[in-house]
């Protein structure tokens, strides 16, 4: 494999963007990316462009508008994981020598569907029965604070820690800090989750570029390393489902891990997807970043706060930033490339090296979830 190179990002900032369609969201990030990186539309030899709700032909729609046509072009959908399965096959296209310099953007508008949850498919026997992620992600929490002491102040350590990084992002949906009185007046969604332990329905667009060795060299803009690039699928079973392990993160992470020679104590920022509070300690955990059980603990102690052990969304995660589902994989590469590269302002990880970007989805039945992608990027 050749070695693979993040030489630009570019991300519309996250919001309710109502006039605002997929595409005109993707053009506005990729034309960001063209010009912060200078290259023209004909260097670029292919793109792929992640969403769930685009529509078909969603890449043909955003890169025409900036002069990539005839290209070979593709649209990807893997639930969550739309915008990062985006990014790994750009990966695959650098690393097998087939391409020189590849888009990979995440578009989304889900402003179209009003409010409350997302529209999930219907040909499935869980969501006939009524299953939504807010529901499934409240049973996890529920079973965690069972079975490992943690209570809902925990919980709502994460909504407040994250919304205070968030609070520095210019790019995020929310960007004001919040109190755990706050969290605890918001309305309460499915017990022990109150609106302020879930992440917000966004609009928004990201866009990365991949690119060869030799070609990073030729750019005035810096590139990091993309180690490791890695999208698994749910493990169908029918059996007994442990509510407090995501097997599909332990697994795609443990592939990643392998593939960069890196470990867990390596990682110096990790941007993992909280689309629910306790999201962030059960993917903590299935990550390697603290022992089954403890991540709760580690929050107290201010060991994933951005000055700590390890950084745990230091953009402020899918809670503070939102979550346009097909553009979260795709911007939390945008941020990992910040950080590395010194780009990343107040939101900056000091001395950060080593980035993790990790973002799982898709509720269907017989699997913890649908698609799990992990990606590791270093500075050098």
């Amino acid at each position: 494999m050749k070695p693979v190179h993040v030489a630009g990002a570019a991300v519309h900032p996250f919001g309710k963007h109502r006039d605002l369609n997929a595409a005109e969201l993707g053009h506005r990030a990729v034309r960001a990316l063209l010009d912060t990186t200078g290259i023209t539309p004909d260097a670029v030899d292919t793109g792929f462009v992640g969403s769930s709700y685009g529509g078909s032909l969603l890449a043909q729609r955003i890169l025409q508008r900036v002069g990539v046509s005839g290209q070979p072009v593709f649209t990807v959908e893997n639930a969550c994981a739309s915008g990062a399965s985006a990014v790994h096959l750009a990966w695959q296209a650098v690393a097998s020598g087939a391409a020189q310099a590849v888009i990979a953007v995440g578009a989304e508008n889900l402003s179209g569907f009003g409010g409350g949850t997302l529209p999930l498919t219907t040909n499935d026997i869980e969501i006939e029965q009524g299953v939504i992620m807010p529901a499934a992600y409240a049973m996890r929490a529920q079973r965690y604070l069972h079975d490992f002491g943690a209570t809902v102040d925990d919980l709502t350590a994460v909504s407040v820690k994250n919304r205070a990084n968030g609070a520095d992002n210019e790019r995020a949906h929310f960007q004001r800090e919040i109190s755990a009185q706050d969290v605890a007046e918001s309305r309460p969604v499915a017990d022990p989750l109150r609106l302020l332990h879930c992440c917000p329905n966004s609009d928004g667009a990201a866009a990365v570029l991949l690119c060869s060795e030799e070609f990073a060299a030729q750019l005035d803009t810096p590139s990091v390393r993309l180690r490791a690039s890695v999208v698994r699928s749910g493990t169908f079973h029918t059996q007994y489902r442990d509510m407090t392990w995501p097997d599909i993160t332990e697994r795609t992470a443990k592939a990643a891990y392998a593939m960069a020679g890196l470990g867990p104590a390596d990682l110096d920022l990790v941007e993992l997807h909280d689309a629910f509070s306790i999201a962030e300690l059960l993917h903590s955990e299935a990550l390697g970043l603290v022992e089954r059980g403890k991540a709760y603990q580690a929050v107290r102690d201010g060991e994933f706060d951005r000055h700590g052990r390890v950084a745990v969304s230091p953009s402020g995660g899918l809670m503070s930033r939102g979550h346009p589902v097909g553009a979260t994989g795709t911007t939390q590469i945008c941020e990992a490339y910040w950080q590395l590269t010194g780009q990343a302002g107040a939101l900056q990880v000091p001395g950060a090296s080593v980035a993790l970007t990790h973002v799982t989805g898709g509720g269907i039945f017989g699997v913890d979830n649908g698609a799990c992608s992990v990606h590791i990027l270093t500075a050098d």
